[in-house]
C-alpha cells in the first residue's frame, strides 16, 4: 500500500504521515522477528529465553502450549538406586558335593556368629568414618576353631577393621569366594550366608539349615550359591539393583554382609579329635575301694 506524505505550509504533517506512524506502532507491538508475541527483557528471562553466543545461534523456544521439554511425572517418582555393592548370581562353576552324617553338639554356634561387611571403597569409608586399620589374610573365628576370609583374584582380600567390625572392599563385576580353614582336629559344620541368603540353597538363611562339613586341616572354598550337586552360581560383586537378593526376592535389606556359624560334632572334643569324656574323668575318685569282704 502506498502512502503519500506531505507537509503543509504551516509546518504540520498531513494525515498521510499520521496514518503511517499508527500502522508502524501497531505492527511493532504485535509481532517479533520470529513470529512469536513480542516480549520485553523481563518477560524473556522469565520464559527461559537466555541467549548463548551470537544472535544467529540462539535457540528458538517452542510455543507456550508445547510441553515436550517438561519431564514426565514418572521421572520424579523414580526411586534413586541404592549405592554400593551386593552379590549377583554369576556364571556356573563346577563344584561337586556329597552327603554325610553329622550330629551337632548343640544348636548354638560355637563362639557365636561372625560377619564380614563388604562394599565399594566409598561405602566402606562412609561405614567406618575413614577410621580403620588394615590387615591381610584369614582371621580367626569360633574361638579359633576356624580362620576365614573373602578371596578374590590371587589371594585373600584386604581386611578393614573399625569399631570391632570387619570390612572388605569389592571390585565391580569381580568374582569372589569365601575361604574357611578348619584349625581343629575334628570335623566341623559351617553354615554360611551371603546377603542374608543361604549359600547351599540360595534361600533366606537360618541357623537351623544344614551347612558344609569341613574336615580337620581342610580349607573349604565356597565360590557361589549351589545350583545343583555338580555346580554353583559364582559370587559376583554387582550394583544392588542387579543383586540376586533383589532380582529373586525383591529384598535389599541384608545386602553387603557375609555370615559364618560353626557347629562342633556331638561327643567329639574339637581340639583333640577324641571322644569328649572329660566330664566322666572329672567324676573319677582317686581313692576308690572295692566293697568290703568278710574274712573267713
Amino acid at each position: 500500500m502506498k502512502v503519500r506524505i506531505r507537509q503543509r505550509s504551516d509546518g504540520r504533517w498531513g494525515p498521510g504521515f499520521l496514518l503511517l506512524a499508527g500502522i508502524s506502532l501497531i505492527l511493532g507491538s504485535c509481532t517479533s522477528y520470529n513470529g512469536l508475541p513480542a516480549r520485553g527483557p523481563a518477560q524473556a528471562e522469565s520464559a527461559g529465553a537466555v541467549p548463548v553466543g551470537d544472535s544467529s545461534s540462539r535457540r528458538q523456544l517452542p510455543d507456550r502450549g508445547d510441553n515436550s521439554l517438561a519431564a514426565s511425572p514418572e521421572y520424579f517418582r523414580k526411586p534413586i538406586p541404592r549405592p554400593g555393592y551386593a552379590t549377583s548370581w554369576g556364571s556356573s562353576l563346577a563344584s561337586r558335593m556329597t552327603y554325610t552324617s553329622f550330629r551337632r553338639s548343640n544348636d548354638t554356634p560355637h563362639g557365636g556368629m561372625d560377619m564380614i561387611w563388604y562394599n565399594d571403597k566409598a561405602g566402606v569409608d562412609e561405614m567406618t568414618g575413614r577410621d580403620y586399620y588394615t590387615s591381610r589374610g584369614r582371621k580367626r573365628a569360633a574361638n579359633g576353631l576356624v580362620e576365614w576370609g573373602m578371596r578374590s583374584g590371587f589371594g585373600i582380600m584386604r581386611n578393614y577393621h573399625s569399631d570391632g567390625k570387619r570390612y572388605v572392599v569389592g571390585r565391580k563385576d569381580a568374582k569372589y569366594a569365601i575361604s574357611v580353614k578348619n584349625n581343629s582336629r575334628s570335623r566341623l559344620e559351617v553354615v554360611v550366608s551371603v546377603d542374608g541368603l543361604d549359600v547351599v540353597d540360595g534361600q533366606p538363611a537360618s541357623l537351623r539349615k544344614r551347612g558344609y562339613i569341613v574336615w580337620p586341616d581342610q580349607t573349604l572354598e565356597i565360590r557361589g550359591w549351589r545350583a545343583s550337586e555338580k555346580e554353583v552360581a559364582s559370587f559376583v560383586f554387582s550394583p544392588v539393583s542387579g543383586s540376586y537378593s533383589n532380582l529373586q526376592y525383591g529384598e535389599t535389606r541384608n545386602v553387603g554382609v557375609v555370615g559364618l556359624a560353626v557347629f562342633t560334632e556331638k561327643g567329639i572334643d574339637p581340639w583333640s579329635g577324641r571322644s569328649a569324656d572329660a566330664h566322666n574323668r572329672f567324676s573319677a575318685s582317686p581313692f576308690a575301694e572295692p566293697p568290703m569282704r568278710r574274712a573267713r
